[in-house]
């Protein structure tokens, strides 16, 4: 199976000498193509650090991170650029998207600036709303549309370039259990159908049970890993639920 995500001794330190917080301690990292993978862990124990670093927001302090074969740290600025364009797909608790276009110009906006054609573009468009059921509110602004209806309209934008890696940071924070549902059963799909490998991070039980695989980090270190296999939802969900208590952190709504 491709590696898509391979992270060695990934360490992140902040400050200086006599006032030093070691946010990331050597971890491994590996997610292979077509994984849905969560991490977990208490407040302040390096979850988003660690999405950061790989999304290339950050930069580790040492380590390797490969995507795709590609190390990403051995790139400058204007190559990372053009690699997050055109490789990483990103989605937010808070959306990002611009109030001034449109649901369809939000999402058209990676293809515009990748300089695709407009026929190709369309249909690109066309067929990720569809994923995401939003095709009736294309024509909407932001504004007009609910935080559930956002969020898809940004998780359509995140995917519609086929990015090797989609990055999620508490993307059912802000959401609705309904919407919630909605948004995490279109990203099971997105794994299990089109083999989209996605990286998220999530302080929530209820969303990782939608996970294959999670990996817990507690003090900047990996504590545990948690495989679902051939375990029911319901199930998973339970045995998160234990390792959340053991670490004594991370909340949870009920299946």
């Amino acid at each position: 199976m491709k590696k898509i995500v391979e992270g060695t001794q990934i360490k992140k330190i902040y400050g200086a000498k006599g006032n030093v917080f070691t946010a990331l301690d050597n971890i491994d990292l590996t997610v292979y193509e077509g994984e849905f993978v969560g991490i977990m862990g208490p407040s302040g124990a390096g979850k988003s650090t660690l999405l950061n670093v790989v999304a290339t927001i950050d930069q580790p302090t040492s380590g390797e991170i490969l995507i795709d074969g590609i190390n990403i740290r051995s790139m400058n600025e204007e190559q990372l650029s053009a690699f997050r364009r055109d490789k990483l797909g990103f989605i937010f608790q808070d959306y990002h998207l611009l109030d001034t276009l449109t649901v369809k110009e939000n999402i058209v906006l990676p293809l515009a600036l990748a300089k695709m054609n407009v026929s190709t573009l369309e249909e690109k468009v066309i067929a990720v709303a569809d994923r995401f059921g939003i095709r009736s509110i294309l024509d909407k602004y932001p504004y007009q549309i609910s935080g559930g209806q956002k969020q898809r309209t940004a998780a359509s934008r995140a995917i519609v370039t086929k990015p090797s890696l989609l990055l999620a940071d508490e993307p059912t924070g802000a959401l609705d259990s309904k919407s919630a549902t909605d948004l995490l059963e279109s990203l099971k799909d997105l794994s299990e159908q089109d083999h989209a490998t996605i990286l998220m991070v999530t302080h929530d039980g209820f969303a990782a049970s939608y996970c294959q695989r999670i990996l817990f980090i507690k003090d900047g270190k990996l504590f545990t890993e948690l495989v679902k296999g051939n375990k029911t939802r319901r199930e998973f969900f339970n045995k998160v639920l234990d390792v959340l208590s053991a670490l004594g952190g991370g909340t949870s709504d009920a299946i």
